[in-house]
């Protein structure tokens, strides 16, 4: 199949999301309560936040303090881009996952210039398939956020 004919149900990759309705509900933030958003873009934190329902809790935080959130989340969206730090990082999210909650993770694409974490250091698809395996969780999503970035969403295995 052409990337463009895969279904929401099966994810997007290939071509990237055509703006912030498309890249909204793709990802599914109106959906969840709360949202925890850690290390986002200042870009994708907006778009975000503007779709989001009012009254919605949408957390917004560094990597470094996600042991500060104590919560359970329905959505947690991290944005990593270097394997520096991921794993600890990784650990910490799925111990706030909420059960059938959903996270994503937004990585950088390996062959593009531009991002300024060197192409040896960028997470891999399969990186993540192996991170999250260990905790249960199995990627049933991708979706092309920009030129650069794609997103990879996991669930826990039913």
């Amino acid at each position: 199949r052409r990337p463009a004919e895969v279904s929401p149900e099966e994810g997007r990759r290939g071509r990237p999301c055509r703006g912030d309705a498309e890249i909204a509900g793709l990802l599914g933030p109106a959906d969840a309560s709360p949202v925890l958003l850690v290390a986002p873009a200042d870009a994708f934190a907006r778009i975000v936040r503007k779709s989001a329902p009012p009254g919605q809790e949408i957390r917004v935080i560094e990597a470094r303090f996600i042991r500060t959130i104590k919560d359970a989340c329905d959505l947690i969206l991290l944005w990593q881009e270097s394997r520096v730090g991921s794993r600890a990082l990784f650990e910490a999210a799925v111990k706030r996952l909420a059960p059938g909650g959903r996270l994503w993770v937004v990585t950088v694409l390996r062959k593009v210039m531009g991002p300024s974490t060197p192409a040896i250091h960028r997470l891999a698809p399969d990186d993540l398939t192996k991170a999250f395996a260990k905790e249960g969780l199995v990627r049933d999503r991708e979706a092309r956020l920009s030129a650069w970035h794609e997103a990879h969403g996991f669930v826990r295995k039913t």
